[in-house]
């Protein structure tokens, strides 16, 4: 290497790859170890990488930046946090008892030994029952048998047709809703399905489905969030 009058070194022995001045007569330097460097001298008129204005040299003119230095690091943005999903609102269930004509006269159309001893009441105005808990009893209370459902069919007016213990409501950690029959004497349908259901065995149901029991109560089953 040779170094050139403004005080460059530079491999080019006629003119100086730094700055391009005339190299005459010039001493040729010792050559040095190459220094740990990440980058590579920019030639003269190159660009400087940080601000874009023309090099003379190892350090531009305008900003004062070593190009031999590693590039400016491009500034990252903070990761955004996850926001976890919202949970779903809790379901509730609502039930409401009435007497159903179009259900009685099914029944008395199926016929059998006492249907012709149960009249359709005069009067008996809707009753309403929020469903709290895991399970919810349907029946008619019974002092004698300790009997005391969650939603007490006695009356007035009451209907023979329902057991003591008839069915229970049964509330999933999910909020679904199913309805079991417990073995009761006249049996349990829902909505226009008149084959009873099977004793013990859960019934899913769905918001407005109706539930039949006795001779002609009606539990229809309303979900509101």
């Amino acid at each position: 290497m040779v170094t050139c009058p403004s005080g460059h070194q530079s491999t080019d022995e006629e003119y100086c790859d730094v700055c391009g001045l005339e190299i005459a007569g010039s001493v040729a330097a010792p050559a040095k170890p190459a220094p740990a460097i990440v980058g590579q001298a920019a030639r003269s008129g190159a660009p400087c990488p940080a601000c874009g204005a023309p090099l003379d040299g190892r350090f531009c003119e305008a900003c004062g930046h070593d190009s031999l230095a590693a590039p400016p690091a491009t500034p990252t943005l903070p990761e955004q946090p996850t926001l976890p999903d919202r949970p779903a609102a809790p379901v509730s269930w609502t039930a409401t008892v009435s007497a159903d004509r179009a259900y009685y006269n099914s029944v008395m159309a199926l016929g059998g030994p006492d249907a012709a001893g149960i009249g359709f009441p005069q009067f008996c105005p809707d009753r309403y029952f929020p469903l709290r808990g895991n399970q919810i009893s349907i029946g008619r209370r019974s002092e004698s048998r300790g009997i005391n459902p969650d939603i007490d069919l006695i009356g007035p007016p009451e209907d023979p047709g329902i057991s003591h213990l008839h069915a229970v409501f049964v509330v999933q950690p999910d909020g679904k809703l199913s309805i079991v029959d417990l073995g009761s004497a006249n049996g349990t349908t829902v909505n226009d399905d008149q084959t009873p259901l099977r004793a013990n065995v859960p019934h899913p149901l769905s918001t407005g489905d109706r539930v039949h029991l006795g001779a002609w109560t009606t539990i229809t089953v309303q979900a509101d969030q």
